[in-house]
């Protein structure tokens, strides 16, 4: 068969989830992942609407209910120790499930495993294109030829800065910056999620299932990624950003030590991501390297729902990849663009950034449905 070896850069949400639908129809996809396994960082995402449905169609939505985080209210925690809520904003219902990420990714890798050749420990570092194929050279496996080569890989893209050009021409840093981490012990509060204020930073203490993870989402001047490389890096910018401030968290009573012990921090800029077409030839991207900008945890929903959307257009243009990528972009962009709209919003509700501000959220919130 022609035209069915498709590359795969990245082993996260979008892209073992694109390897599962083309196997099924008939490609032979390898994907590619420049971690040495399943990442065990990061937080809780959603799986909603027709992303649920296309984990049914998979048979895999059994284990997302299993590894589900039951964890269904969220509460503001007011300066005096007092809540607000607990509020069902945002959180799964009917089918919908909320999972830890690495969860969600290690479950459809598994799932994907049947007909997919996966490259662990391995990175693209050269795309050569021309009118019949794409020849890709790697860090460590030996080069080969494909008919069509996705870039699932995240906000940083590989794939993206090879065949479209610099990260800084397409990825634009909000000001705005999340990490996560685990605390390896139960949270105090087992069916609450508990958001603690202070002006321009939140701190976030999530259930999960039975081991507590911390969330930090705060406000900063916008930086290069360069700027942020290491978890060294990493841990002193959040310990910067949280040390000068008092937070009373019973499960963080030593913050410093535990940011700086944490060896699974998970951190990075919120950026939104535009670009004027999302394919170049026979290079395709999928996921946040063609789009991002979610602080509700949807952002892995899309990427299913593009992988999705990209198998269903390679199927039925197998020999014509030109057609069937614009396809998928013309019916993908519809869904994705509604949710970058929706970025002020959630970053007002999440990261209020005066004392005014942090105010006037606690008073909306207060007539929020329980």
């Amino acid at each position: 068969m022609r035209g069915r070896d498709v590359l795969i850069c990245g082993a996260g949400i979008a892209g073992p989830t694109l390897a599962y639908w083309l196997a099924r129809h008939g490609f032979r996809p390898t994907v590619v992942e420049r971690a040495t396994g399943v990442r065990s960082s990061g937080n809780p995402v959603d799986v909603h609407g027709p992303a649920t449905e296309a984990a049914r169609s998979m048979g895999i939505l059994g284990r997302l209910r299993d590894a589900a985080t039951h964890a269904p209210a969220l509460a503001f925690v007011t300066p005096s120790g007092g809540r607000i809520g607990p509020m069902r904003l945002g959180r799964p219902r009917g089918d919908d499930v909320e999972v830890p990420r690495a969860d969600l990714a290690s479950v459809l890798i598994e799932a994907a495993h049947d007909g997919t050749e996966f490259l662990f420990g391995d990175s693209v570092t050269g795309l050569h294109a021309d009118s019949s194929g794409v020849d890709a050279v790697f860090a460590h496996a030996a080069p080969r030829r494909f008919d069509v080569v996705v870039g699932a890989d995240g906000l940083h893209s590989t794939v993206r800065a090879l065949a479209f050009g610099p990260e800084t021409n397409f990825a634009k840093p909000l000001g705005l910056y999340i990490a996560t981490m685990s605390l390896g012990r139960p949270a105090d509060d087992p069916g609450t999620v508990l958001m603690y204020n202070q002006p321009g930073r939140s701190l976030t203490v999530h259930p999960v299932r039975g081991t507590a993870g911390a969330g930090f989402i705060f406000r900063g001047p916008p930086m290069p990624s360069s700027d942020y490389r290491g978890i060294d890096v990493q841990q002193r910018i959040v310990l910067d950003a949280y040390t000068g401030h008092r937070w009373a968290v019973p499960e963080l009573p030593d913050l410093e030590g535990q940011v700086g012990a944490a060896r699974d921090l998970y951190f990075d800029a919120v950026s939104r991501v535009r670009m004027p077409c999302w394919s170049r030839g026979r290079i395709t991207l999928l996921g946040d390297a063609a789009s991002c900008v979610s602080l509700f945890g949807d952002g892995s929903s899309m990427a299913m729902l593009g992988a999705v959307t990209l198998a269903e257009a390679l199927a039925g243009s197998p020999g014509d990849p030109a057609v069937a990528l614009r396809r998928y972009e013309s019916r993908h962009r519809k869904v994705v663009g509604s949710r970058q709209l929706g970025y002020p919003l959630a970053a007002a509700l999440l990261v209020p950034s005066t004392r005014a501000g942090l105010a006037g959220r606690n008073l909306a919130a207060r007539m929020f449905p329980r």
